[in-house]
């Protein structure tokens, strides 16, 4: 689990530091946010900065390079503060393609204010959290796959999936329920042998 002390000096040192620059601050940037997560550094976990991917022939060839890939665990985009990053997600996405074999699972585009993380074994379009640099040190879950052993992470948009899935299964596997709901609404006394036959009102 990663220390939300580190977390909380990561975010710290951003503040004082971190301008937003994209070419001459991402590497530092990232190499600071792998040790908060407990990791010696972004190369020393076998990642590669400005990976150098071959664009396709009807793109007009030539390379690309993406600023940190780390397989088969994350490719991670860098944009300058302030930038929508919703703009780069083709970007993103049109690298992620290229990168065989052992495509990572997860792309994250940062502006150094926010991550969108996406999650492209579920989901190809839409991102599974958007986390805020400030949020970090409580709600560093969408990102744990940084962690030493590459943890599973956890997203906003899994728990808002399966609350209204959950409700949905406890209405069909447990009808009884809503009889008891109206039963202490209305006053009348209830009993569990008064679940399956309707409740009588008093008058």
């Amino acid at each position: 689990m990663p220390d939300g002390v580190k977390l909380t000096e990561f975010t710290s040192w951003c503040q004082k530091n971190i301008t937003g620059d994209e070419k001459g601050q991402a590497q530092i940037f990232l190499d600071r946010l792998f040790q908060s997560f407990g990791q010696p550094g972004c190369l020393d976990v076998g990642g590669t900065a400005e990976f150098r991917i071959r664009k396709a022939n009807e793109d007009g060839g030539g390379t690309a390079f993406a600023d940190y890939v780390w397989k088969p665990v994350v490719l991670i985009e860098m944009k300058k503060r302030g930038t929508d990053l919703q703009k780069h997600y083709r970007q993103a996405f049109d690298y992620w393609t290229r990168l065989v074999p052992n495509r990572p699972r997860y792309v994250v585009l940062c502006n150094f204010d926010e991550f969108r993380v996406y999650d492209f074994d579920t989901d190809l379009d839409t991102p599974k959290d958007t986390l805020a640099l400030k949020d970090l040190p409580e709600r560093w879950g969408p990102l744990a796959f940084l962690a030493p052993g590459s943890p599973k992470p956890t997203f906003e948009n899994d728990r808002e999936v399966c609350h209204p899935a959950g409700r949905r299964l406890s209405r069909r596997l447990f009808p009884q329920t809503r009889q008891t709901r109206r039963a202490a609404t209305d006053g009348a006394a209830f009993h569990p042998a008064n679940a399956r036959r309707p409740l009588r009102r008093r008058h």
